[in-house]
């Protein structure tokens, strides 16, 4: 019994090991609000690479995170890096289908592409799946505009 129990040991830690990392950790979601208003108020004001910083790390507590994909598009338009703004804006839409988010203000980036900053509530009155794909439509056209 004890032998079958110790060659059975590896594949229990193996599975251990292997839920834990599909497991994601619990998200506090109290701290990435806070952490959304402060990268918004950072890139409102010009201070992109502390603003990236924030948006990465918001990125790396809670993948996917629309608000943060679809801000750091719009930093990307301010760096006119607009190819990799389309990219995060591709990303963010599937991932905003079905949220509404309450909008405190909108920052224009370039004319281009807008970025949003939350209020602290939970939920919002506002569908952000149509937001994003406004920012999408504005950054193609402005890619289209520039192969002309």
């Amino acid at each position: 019994m004890i032998r079958l129990c110790l060659k059975a040991m590896p594949v229990l830690v193996s599975m251990l090991v292997i839920w834990t990392v599909a497991v994601p950790a619990q998200v506090d979601q109290g701290k990435i609000d806070k952490m959304l208003v402060e990268s918004y108020d950072l890139l409102e004001a010009g201070k992109l690479d502390q603003a990236k910083a924030i948006f990465q790390e918001i990125l790396r507590l809670d993948p996917g995170n629309p608000l943060a994909l679809n801000n750091l598009g719009a930093l990307m338009v301010k760096e006119k890096k607009y190819r990799e703004a389309l990219g995060y804006l591709e990303q963010a839409l599937p991932r905003a289908q079905g949220r509404r988010v309450r909008v405190n203000r909108v920052c224009d980036a370039e004319g281009i592409c807008m970025a949003f900053r939350p209020s602290m509530e939970v939920y919002g009155d506002t569908p952000f799946a149509p937001l994003v794909r406004l920012n999408i439509a504005m950054v193609k056209g402005k890619l289209a505009a520039e192969k002309k």
